[in-house]
């Protein structure tokens, strides 16, 4: 077992399960192989600051399986049964910052990634009090750093003893030891990268000129303390791990939120020692912040078009579909579905005509016809402009770009449009399945566990995949329904209100003034403005200067963000336009700090992981990358490894399977979708989506396909 994190924890918990359920004999040894402690793995570590949260509730996750078709477990529970266990009869060996945290969660809580980490130590210690007779497991806190066909001689087939393996590895690890084994799983999980061209070369020019670059990481294995404060530092992304910097740079420095009586919105209470964020993306805006709710999907919206049944009848048909001709189409009405009927329930004064004859005729639209996309769209499009006010419409496409066709005079003027925005997200977040906005992405997040498993294993065409899931779906999809807790939104408006916090813009354009010896970031859509902002919430505050010129207002595609058909989904989120690293002694324009964060974590890319394991495996021909046909007939390097299922193994350079060489994880990332994200607690009501256990299954798998050789 390569990798000791949740992933490899799943498969020793299957293989103990499913011996000890054939009531098997002889024996089984399991070899652990992980320099990190075994259960919690690299991202999950237990000693991480407590600011880090999970981006799922605590009723969400598990490392082991509640499927009745599996083999039962022998130890083990929910993170949330664990939890409610803790609560009321604490392991002795929980820290009392861990039973802090742990007595006040609920089940609708974010956790603590530290204290999930404990969850899983904790399952894994257990599993190995209950060990089956015969078995046994040892644990290497060390690198694997190849694998090989063993030096010994191959068994004779003839001669092989009732499931005895015909093939054996030879597993090098860093510290000199060498394990030959029957089976090799690679559950190796985050893995670091090489730096893309871009990242290279900020990172050269800050080794020559004496600037601060924090490449992309696990947000855990920074050493935040080298952010200079009263400084400006210039943050890249806005997604989740932008959340993790700025609690680091703001809480982690002695600075507190404080809750307003007349509102709930927050002040921020500055320590001095932040710097001043200056926060940069793409879209220019932070993910939209999860709804509250009460469980993972919102129960008021149920799927009616892009559902498993459907998604069942393409392959009955004999009908390989594409994403955005056949599978978008169908998850676009549940959106568009979701939202109005929330907003006739919610808001019938927003409603021209009756709340039910409009509801009534926007189904009859929706209702799939044997006619094209286009008209589809344009039959809702015309019903939906005679029955609903105009400022109540849906522009779904936009929700995920909320400053597109939008250009702002001064930076005073994006930092407010940009805490308008944070504020009312927050807010329709605090209405839950009240609010049309968030029922829409509810849909979303509904369709994305049914389109997990509709696009696993070839499930669509490689054209699609490329294309449309990750060539826009994803980034748009991610964006909307991937976002942090409510409450991130609510501190990053307060950090922007006190001075910590200030934006770029859409579009930014990254460089390295060479005279000035800085970073420098800026937007085409914001205009002029020189000014040194006032000091009185926080140093960082204080040091700011800002001097950005006008820019040309860039290609009309960046600011296209209406609901459209298949052909103008990436125009929101695809058309701001790829960052490019400048060079020139000066950028035109341009905030600078003397210190830049990527935030985001790094590249889960197999061909540019830096493993020592996996280059090996590559170079030698054992394992290659995943290709696909683009529309052009062009092949195209995918992210994860080239496998077959079922259980998952990889293809070598000639296209052939090695026997009792395993996948299992974020190496699959171009067989399946979302394979970063846990396994599925099964909900207490809802629909069970079969994607949401889908990595226990795989788990469970290997463990049957190891045991039957």
């Amino acid at each position: 077992m390569i990798g000791a994190g949740p992933r490899g924890t799943s498969v020793l918990e299957r293989l103990l399960a499913n011996w000890a359920s054939a009531g098997a004999e002889g024996t089984l040894h399991i070899d652990v192989i992980d320099p990190y402690p075994a259960g919690p793995g690299h991202v999950w570590q237990p000693g991480q600051s407590r600011l880090y949260l999970m981006n799922t509730q605590s009723f969400y996750p598990t490392v082991v399986p509640e499927d009745p078709e599996l083999a039962p477990p022998l130890a083990g529970h929910t993170f949330d049964q664990w939890r409610e266990l803790q609560q009321g009869h604490p392991q002795p060996t929980l820290t009392d910052e861990e039973r802090d945290e742990v007595s006040s969660l609920g089940e609708a809580d974010f956790p603590s990634r530290a204290l999930y980490g404990r969850y899983l130590r904790s399952t894994l210690d257990e599993l190995l009090t209950v060990l089956p007779a015969g078995v046994s497991v040892d644990f290497h806190p060390a690198t694997a750093t190849s694998v090989r066909h063993a030096a010994a001689e191959p068994v004779n087939r003839a001669a092989a003893a009732p499931g005895e393996s015909l093939v054996r590895f030879d597993v090098v690890l860093d510290d000199g030891t060498v394990l030959t084994v029957d089976s090799v799983v690679l559950a190796m999980g985050h893995l670091d990268a090489r730096l893309n061209a871009e990242q290279r070369e900020l990172l050269s020019a800050a080794q020559e000129l004496g600037l601060l670059y924090v490449p992309p990481a696990a947000p855990a294995d920074v050493d935040w303390s080298v952010v200079p404060a009263g400084k400006p530092v210039l943050v890249r992304g806005m997604g989740l791990n932008f959340f993790d910097v700025m609690g680091q740079l703001t809480e982690g420095r002695g600075g507190r939120f404080v809750a307003g009586e007349s509102n709930a919105e927050l002040t921020y209470l500055p320590s001095g020692r932040e710097p001043l964020i200056i926060a940069a993306s793409r879209r220019g805006t932070p993910y939209r912040a999860k709804a509250t709710l009460t469980g993972y999907y919102p129960g008021e919206v149920q799927l009616r078009y892009c559902t498993e049944d459907a998604i069942a009848k393409f392959a009955e048909s004999g009908i390989r579909p594409s994403f955005d001709f056949d599978l978008w189409p169908l998850l676009h009405r549940d959106a568009i579905w979701a939202y109005y009927s929330t907003l006739a329930r919610s808001q019938p004064d927003a409603i021209l005509t009756g709340p039910a004859e409009f509801l009534r005729a926007l189904e009859e639209a929706l209702r799939p016809h044997a006619h094209s996309t286009a008209k589809w769209e344009n039959a809702a499009e015309s019903v939906i402009s005679v029955h609903v006010r105009a400022a109540h419409r849906l522009d779904l496409l936009g929700l995920a770009a909320p400053l597109a066709r939008r250009s702002f005079g001064s930076r005073t003027e994006l930092d407010a449009a940009v805490v308008d925005y944070l504020l009312d997200d927050a807010r329709r977040s605090a209405l839950g399945e009240d609010d049309p906005v968030k029922m829409a992405i509810g849909a979303l997040h509904h369709g994305r566990a049914v389109l997990k498993t509709a696009v696993a294993d070839s499930g669509i065409t490689d054209e699609s995949w490329v294309a449309g899931l990750r060539g826009w779906f994803e980034s748009f999809v991610e964006g909307l329904a991937s976002g942090p807790p409510a409450l991130r939104a609510a501190q990053l408006a307060a950090l922007a209100r006190a001075g910590v916090v200030r934006f770029v813009g859409p579009d930014p354009k990254f460089g390295v003034d060479r005279r000035a010896r800085t970073f420098t970031a800026a937007s085409p859509w914001v205009g002029g403005e020189t000014e040194e902002t006032a000091g009185e919430g926080s140093e960082g505050a204080g040091m700011y200067r800002a001097g950005l010129d006008r820019v040309g207002v860039g290609s009309v595609s960046a600011v296209a963000g209406a609901v459209g058909g298949a052909g103008m989904q990436s125009a929101a989120v695809r058309g701001l336009g790829a960052a490019r690293v400048r060079t020139e002694n000066a950028v035109p324009g341009a905030v600078s700090a003397t210190a830049m964060i990527e935030a985001l974590a790094p590249a889960n890319r197999v061909a540019v992981n830096s493993s020592p394991l996996l280059e090996q495996l590559l170079a030698e021909g054992m394992v290659r990358p995943r290709l696909m046909m683009t529309v052009e007939g062009t092949p195209v390097e995918t992210t994860g490894l080239d496998v077959v299922p079922h259980p998952y193994r990889p293809l070598g350079a000639n296209g052939s399977v090695t026997p009792g060489l395993y996948v299992l994880g974020l190496q699959l990332s171009a067989t399946q979708w979302g394979t970063a994200i846990a396994a599925e607690a099964r909900p207490k009501s809802g629909p069970v989506y079969r994607s949401g256990q889908r990595t226990l299954r795989d788990a469970d798998e290997i463990a049957r396909d190891i045991l039957a050789h």
